[in-house]
């Protein structure tokens, strides 16, 4: 698959990824690439965000590639259910944030913890780091192989976000090409 040929969802995580955020460098560049709005960045629901997600994935016209970045991951994991069937074609995900984290995250709805252990019903590769602060690497690979995703491993990368030099992060956006022309 081609990028133009697919309607690339962009799903951030708490807070939103601003313009230096990686996100945002390649919704820039990627014609065919939007951001799932959300309507509170600062004290996310679960129900909302997962709402919104899958009705933006289940009115898209082309085949859908969903790129989630921390938070974004388990509104992913959390939404794929709904999803119509054949929708996605595949989903890139970077940094989760663990389970226990996010049930101790005070603007955080503790819903989002209860992550879902299934497969993913589509072609997953999740981007791990060996210093996550938000969670440890042997736990993001556990949830990734719970998800029947393929692990990418991205070592000392911290949060792989703005904060850790990711902002236009070119080793992602080499491994997302691979990844999207295998779909």
């Amino acid at each position: 698959m081609r990028a133009a040929d697919a309607d690339i969802l962009m799903v951030p995580g708490w807070q939103n990824s601003g313009p230096d955020h990686w996100q945002s460098r390649w919704q820039e560049k990627l014609s065919t690439a939007r951001r799932v709005e959300q309507d509170d960045w600062e004290q996310p629901v679960l129900s909302h965000w997962a709402d919104r997600l899958v009705s933006e994935v289940n009115t898209s016209t082309r085949p859908v590639v969903l790129v989630a970045h921390s938070l974004g991951v388990p509104t992913v994991v959390h939404a794929a259910p709904r999803f119509t069937p054949g929708k996605v074609a595949g989903a890139f995900l970077v940094a989760p944030p663990a389970p226990a984290f996010l049930a101790s995250a005070g603007s955080i709805d503790p819903a989002f913890a209860a992550m879902p252990e299934a497969p993913l019903p589509f072609t997953t590769v999740l981007t791990v780091s060996s210093n996550d602060e938000f969670c440890e690497h042997d736990e993001a690979v556990r949830l990734g192989t719970l998800w029947g995703a393929e692990i990418a491993q991205a070592g000392e990368a911290g949060h792989i976000n703005g904060a850790s030099g990711h902002g236009p992060w070119p080793e992602g956006i080499l491994r997302f090409a691979g990844f999207i022309s295998r779909l």
